[in-house]
């Protein structure tokens, strides 16, 4: 079972420990340039650091925390032992053999939010999908991938699942394009068990599930599918993911942030109301019958 006490993996771990670092100097007063000769880098490894964009070691930490003049032994602990959860395996490693290095980040990411806000026009969210489902969806996205490779795949989307239904699980409020309730992924009886699948989530208090109808004609976010990420760690700053075929996005900046979700503020006033999401998908269970 994934949790949110230890879901938070290597890159979550690294980010707040690089912020709070950060922190630290600034207050001190030390330049980068300084901090990095206390632990005989450059000044561009202190940066990559504070933005938690390398690994940690447990001595460079120690040394910079003696150079920012943190006496406080509690400090010292609380930061070594993040220093330490950093360096360590995240919850998906061991699916690492058939993941793109790209998505490594967003796994972390996910796992540690508190609040996704997702909009979808060509697939259901992958939190949300049955394992039938995300095995279609797999074979369409990878180039002729082997049986083993869908499977694992497969089985790793069923375990994202698991955010949805822990103690601390995080608010996923999804919109989607009706295409993506219409389009046959794997079948028409796949589809059905998919969109069977939304119906019950539908029943989660913690996921809000809009459609955008077909009639509603063009709509705020035409460039294509994003996810907006809001973690409970204060030193954390809300991130967009956007993925492509070979490759993913991760946009930090707060005007590129708030773009985004100005964009899914009008989203969700394009979109039917939750409350008529399940008279939608019953809407596509009757249509599908009819095929």
């Amino acid at each position: 079972m994934i949790g949110r006490g230890d879901s938070g993996g290597s890159t979550v771990r690294r980010l707040q420990l690089g912020a709070r670092l950060r922190e630290l100097r600034l207050a001190a007063g030390v330049s980068r340039e300084a901090a990095g000769y206390r632990i005989r880098a450059s000044e561009s490894k202190i940066s990559r650091m504070e933005l938690g964009r390398v690994g940690f070691k447990a001595r460079d930490v120690t040394d910079l925390l003696v150079l920012y003049g943190i006496e406080d032994t509690a400090e010292h602990e609380r930061l070594l032992e993040l220093t330490k959860a950093a360096n360590s395996p995240s919850w998906w490693h061991t699916y690492g053999d058939v993941l793109e290095s790209w998505f490594h980040s967003y796994l972390d990411l996910e796992q540690a939010a508190e609040l996704i806000r997702t909009y979808e026009i060509q697939f259901v969210p992958g939190l949300l999908q049955t394992e039938a489902y995300a095995s279609a969806v797999i074979r369409l996205g990878h180039n002729n991938p082997g049986k083993h490779e869908v499977e694992r795949l497969a089985k790793l989307r069923m375990a994202r699942k698991e955010t949805l239904t822990r103690p601390e699980s995080p608010t996923f409020w999804a919109v989607l394009d009706e295409a993506v309730l219409r389009r046959l992924i794997g079948g028409r009886d796949v589809l059905r068990d998919q969109i069977l699948a939304l119906l019950e989530a539908c029943d989660n208090p913690n996921v809000r599930l809009q459609v955008i109808p077909f009639d509603s004609g063009g709509h705020a976010a035409a460039g294509g599918a994003f996810s907006i990420l809001r973690f409970p760690h204060a030193e954390l700053d809300d991130v967009v993911y956007i993925e492509h075929l070979t490759s993913a996005l991760y946009l930090d900046k707060r005007e590129d942030v708030d773009d985004y979700a100005a964009a899914f503020g009008r989203l969700i006033i394009e979109a039917a109301p939750p409350a008529r999401t399940p008279e939608i998908l019953k809407a596509v269970l009757i249509d599908l019958e009819r095929w």
